[in-house]
């Protein structure tokens, strides 16, 4: 069976691995929307982040043993502290600055995380195998679907949902959202604002390590996978809007089934089909597609 002269079994593989980096979009691009429309702060560290998720992953493996799923609950953890660090003892005198400092910072940060794994284990990258319980393909009778990809699409949505409804359903949420527009006023009621922006910086930068150990078995583990990445996953956040959490999921999503469209119509178009949907969505709507006009 063909569509549009395209066999759908092609298809269908290239709409499955465009979900599949709709999933990575949509998680980075999920941190970048928490951290920035939380804390106001451009976190351009957050594709070295992912990479740092990555590579706990598999030197977990290599040194000490520790599987994907024990490593998939301790990358997070770890590399969640590392922001905490980061945000308490740098991030947190920049606030009150200009935008642009923060993005200097987060890209001198991003310099020195490349530069340190680089040192050590080159830029060849470093393989890391599916887990057992995830190896193999499902028979859908019209396509193979691999089970670990079907799980990258079903972690990610879970998280990505799970992650928008605490922030917008609930009390903590709202605690958040007063905190960072009027923390004096929440601090009147007896809530710790600067513990609950340091939080919210290292689970934004959870995020991103989790993505990263969910990326580990799908490409090389490698210190350049980030910057790789970081710039789509911008111009992702950018089209749904600066801030806009269910806007940097839908777009993520989107985005990604977009590109396998154009993989199988023009792959020629598929490396620049994101800035070009970004280009149009500025000239349109400058908040983004999900954002707020002000």
């Amino acid at each position: 069976m063909e569509i549009f002269g395209i066999p759908l079994q092609a298809m269908l593989s290239q709409l499955l691995l465009g979900l599949v980096n709709g999933s990575f979009y949509a998680m980075l691009s999920l941190g970048l929307a928490v951290i920035f429309g939380l804390l106001n702060v451009i976190n351009f560290a957050h594709g070295a982040l992912y990479m740092v998720g990555a590579f706990l992953a598999w030197m977990g493996l290599a040194y000490f043993d520790a599987n994907y799923w024990i490593m998939l609950a301790a990358a997070p953890v770890l590399t969640g502290a590392f922001g905490v660090f980061i945000e308490k003892t740098m991030l947190r005198h920049l606030y009150k600055l200009d935008h642009l400092y923060g993005l200097l910072l987060t890209f001198g940060i991003t310099l020195m995380l490349e530069g340190l794994f680089r040192s050590f284990y080159g830029v060849s990258g470093q393989p890391y195998s599916v887990p057992e319980a995830l190896s193999g393909a499902f028979n859908l009778g019209f396509m193979m679907l691999p089970k670990y990809r079907a799980w990258v699409v079903v972690a990610s949505v879970v998280i990505c949902l799970a992650t928008w409804y605490v922030i917008e359903k609930t009390k903590v949420g709202a605690y958040l959202r007063a905190g960072t527009e009027n923390p004096k006023l929440v601090e009147a009621f007896g809530i710790n604002v600067p513990l609950m922006v340091t939080l919210t910086y290292g689970f934004g930068v959870a995020l991103a390590a989790f993505a990263g150990v969910l990326a580990a078995p799908v490409t090389q583990v490698s210190p350049l996978m980030g910057s790789n990445l970081i710039i789509v996953v911008f111009a992702v956040v950018v089209i749904g809007g600066m801030g806009s959490i269910l806007g940097s999921i839908i777009t993520g999503l989107g985005l990604g089934v977009i590109e396998g469209l154009a993989r199988v119509f023009y792959p020629e178009l598929s490396a620049t089909v994101v800035f070009i949907i970004m280009a149009i969505v500025l000239m349109l709507r400058p908040a983004g597609l999900f954002g707020k006009e002000k």
